[in-house]
Formats: C-alpha cells, structure tokens, sequence
C-alpha cells in the first residue's frame, strides 16, 4: 500500500482536485487533463455526480481515477465498488484509517499537525496530505512538522495555485501537490484545461520562485 501510494503521487507533480457536477463533463476533463500531462486524477465525492464521474474517467486511457473527500469507510467502500485507484481523505480518523488499510486500496490522509501524522503512522502509513495547506502555515509549517517525521512524504492541497506550486515541490519531503485550480465550474474550457495541466506537468521542473 505504502508503495503504491508513492508510485502514484510520483507518477505527475500536481493531482487535479475535481469538482464536477455533470457526468456528461467528465469524459472531456479527463481527456484534457492527460493529454496535458496530468494523469491521477481525484474526483472529490462533494457532488451526487461523483461515483458516476470516477466510472466515466476511468474509460479514458492512461487516467489513473481516485476518490476525494473520503470521510468514513461507507464513502471508502462507495469508492472501491466503482473502481477508484486510490482514494484520499481530508483528515484521519481510526476508523476510516483501519478500514482503508484493511482493504489495502493506496491512501492519502489528510494531516495539518504532529499528532495527525502519529495517528497515521500507527496505522503503518507514511504518505500524507497536507491540508489545508496554505491556512496550515504554508511551506514553514510543512517544513517544521516534516522534521520529526523523515520517512513522511506529503502532497500538499489547499490554496495552492499555479504559481507557488514550484516553491512547494522544491521541497524534499513533497512528492506531489493537490491543485483545484485545473478545471473551473461549469461547462468545461478543455483547452484552457489541457494548457494549464500542460504548464503544471512541468510545475517541478520550473523551481521555486526567485
């Protein structure tokens, strides 16, 4: 499980956090967002859609489909029958923990403190998301916490943007960042989607900001 979380947030830079209402968009985001680059997707499950649109990515080549905003293990076990890769929640709880771990399906809790990341790590996880990233303290706070801990690795998903991914990628324990910044709300601009997946796919190899 370990393993197969990090393969999966090393395979792009920044994971496309989605939002998307309407089934009928998911097909095109999903074509966009990996012909730009970004192959892991996570469809948050915030929309009645969800379940349906984590089916519908899955049929474009080459996507890697998870499920965001998984609170307790009735969401993880909704993920898991329609096909989700990995699945990440926003937060850790002993419950979802155990179940997430039970069922072996790779796993991206959510962590913002020391405690998150020791609760996670007794359940023999060592891959997190750092959320909410920027109201969390930002890259000092995420360089603070990852002291204690170097064998954690993060992705870090909240108030990042397009231009200070760079900064936080340059950080060694960041694998990955969570950007929702992709895709907008509606009907989808697919070109504007694959141009900005194209400019985050190569977001670690811009470096930090000046």
């Amino acid at each position: 499980m370990t393993a197969a979380i990090e393969q999966i947030m090393r395979t792009a830079p920044v994971i496309p956090v989605l939002v998307v209402e309407d089934v009928a968009h998911a097909e095109p985001i999903a074509r966009a967002l990996v012909a730009g680059g970004l192959t892991v997707l996570e469809v948050t499950l915030r929309t009645a859609a969800a379940l349906d649109v984590i089916v519908a990515m899955k049929r474009v080549p080459g996507a890697i489909v998870g499920a965001g905003t998984v609170l307790n293990p009735s969401d993880l076990a909704a993920a898991i029958a329609v096909g989700a890769e990995f699945v990440v929640s926003p937060g850790i709880t002993a419950p979802l923990g155990k179940a997430a771990v039970a069922s072996g399906i790779p796993f991206l809790p959510g962590i913002a403190n020391a405690g998150d990341i020791m609760r996670g790590m007794d359940l023999g996880l060592s891959h997190f998301k750092f959320f909410p990233a920027e109201t969390s303290g930002g890259r000092p706070a995420l360089k603070a916490l990852a002291g204690p801990f170097g064998a954690a690795r993060f992705c870090p998903t909240g108030g990042i943007t397009a231009q200070s991914a760079p900064d936080w990628l340059a950080l060694d324990p960041v694998l990955c960042v969570g950007g929702s910044w992709l895709v907008g709300k509606g009907a989808p601009d697919l070109a504007a989607i694959e141009a900005a997946a194209r400019a985050a796919a190569s977001a670690r190899s811009a470096g930090p900001a000046a």
